[in-house]
């Protein structure tokens, strides 16, 4: 076995590793808490694994003895699951549709990636938008395009990568196609909470830019796209009122409304889907992350199309149809959710984790925009380097985070977080701020 400490040095030698320094121990790490097999230090982990890592390390329920049996006995067998199925696979989609996704969406697809997903929710809407306008009118649909917004990260597939524009650099020098991108009217928080921007103007500006581009693809928008919260663009929140407005642009316009909750998604919010809590339901909701087999749902508008995806052999499809094992994690991480409802806790202990945050700015200055739901949680710096300099400080005292948008840090909690968790927490990001304030 190789030694921890040589760890980087190998893969260095094969591979860019500017990740993390330290070296995760599977065995050692547990709960919140990931384990450094170099330095025996304990970071607690707010990372997790960019939100995709929802129950912690080493869970209980994950060392029973008939998960640990499914799990062995899928990893060692991978059957193409778009083709040959098991009762493995039966069990986990029977979970997943009648525990997890709404029951008004009955179709779904699975693949493994959460670019994947986006992609292929992207392909249901170009298939039933072609059909609706008429192949012979759309360039058999070469000329649709998809409406997305300012600040989106979707991924980095072939089609994906047309839609993200967060770091330049995950995307430039790839050939992308020109599709319309239009203003985000994100919120910003006050200290107490309240809505400190002129919102109504932020959303009147979109829905300006919406309409030109309606106008300006006339009879070519197969869908709008949009995270319900915009992750790495900076952990942007919309009202649902805006949400309701695309609603009605995309029914107007004869467009899907597509969710990417990749990010969001499988209980992030408290709820199974973020979308649930703005109360405007879309078409077709891709995920990934912390359900571990990707994929989407979608609803019975794409049977205004009737040879749609979901009853047209192989229109949508992939060799392995998602992966069986990620199949069986999953199944057991909703009962294990569900059983000691994490989904509660998680709404609780991010509720604690904002007003901590916004306690800590009141007191000491240099944060605002305190912002969050459930594991989704935010503050903004003043500027790039304040925020790189801040997630060191919480490096150093070992806490994980990420950076987000411009100027912004995010947590990513994991739904077994504890309050003594969150107040070590917010202990070591008051310590972080001290550094760089001065207070």
């Amino acid at each position: 076995m190789i030694d921890p400490r040589q760890v980087h040095d190998t893969l260095r030698q094969h591979q860019l590793t500017d990740g993390f320094p330290f070296v995760m121990d599977l065995e050692k790490s547990q709960g919140s808490w990931i384990y450094d097999a170099r330095s025996g230090k304990r970071y607690l982990d707010f990372f997790t694994c960019f939100a995709s890592w929802p129950i912690g390390y080493n869970h209980p329920g994950t060392l029973e003895e008939k998960f640990r049996r499914d799990i062995e006995l899928t990893g060692r067998n991978k059957p193409a699951n778009s083709d040959l199925y098991t009762t493995h696979m039966a069990e986990f989609v029977h979970a997943f549709a009648t525990k997890v996704t709404p029951s008004q969406f009955p179709y779904h697809f699975w693949v493994s990636g959460g670019a994947l997903a986006v992609e292929n929710a992207l392909k249901v809407a170009f298939d039933w938008k072609a059909q609706k306008v008429g192949p012979q009118n759309c360039n058999d649909g070469n000329d649709l395009v998809i409406l997305h917004f300012k600040a989106a990260f979707h991924g980095r597939s072939g089609y994906t990568m047309s839609l993200t524009n967060t770091v330049a650099d995950k995307v430039a020098l790839f050939p992308k196609f020109q599709w319309p991108r239009v203003h985000n009217p994100g919120i910003v928080f006050d200290l107490d909470g309240n809505i400190a921007n002129d919102i109504e103007a932020e959303e009147a500006r979109a829905c300006q830019d919406i309409e030109a581009a309606f106008e300006c693809y006339a009879g070519r928008i197969a869908a709008i796209i949009l995270e319900p919260m915009q992750g790495e663009g900076g952990d942007v929140h919309f009202r649902p009122e805006f949400f309701q407005k695309l609603r009605q642009y995309a029914d107007q316009h004869e467009a899907l409304l597509i969710y990417d909750e990749v990010q969001t998604g499988f209980f992030g919010s408290g709820k199974p889907w973020l979308w649930q809590t703005k109360g405007v339901e879309p078409d077709v909701v891709a995920f990934g992350k912390k359900t571990q087999v990707c994929g989407l749902y979608a609803g019975k508008r794409v049977d205004e199309v009737p040879n749609n995806v979901f009853h047209r052999s192989s229109r949508i499809n992939s060799t392995w149809g998602g992966n069986l094992v990620d199949m069986v994690r999953c199944h057991k991480f909703i009962d294990i959710i569900l059983e000691e409802k994490l989904d509660q806790n998680i709404a609780a202990r991010g509720e604690q984790m904002v007003q901590g945050l916004r306690a800590i700015a009141r007191e000491k200055g240099g944060m605002e925009n305190v912002r969050g739901v459930g594991s989704l949680v935010a503050f903004t710096l003043d500027s790039a380097e304040t925020r790189d300099a801040m997630i060191q400080a919480m490096m150093e005292r070992e806490l994980l985070v990420l950076a987000s948008g411009p100027k912004a840090i995010r947590f990513r909690l994991p739904l077994v977080v504890t309050a003594d968790e969150v107040d070590t927490a917010l202990e070591r990001t008051s310590e972080a701020l001290s550094t760089l304030v001065g207070a």
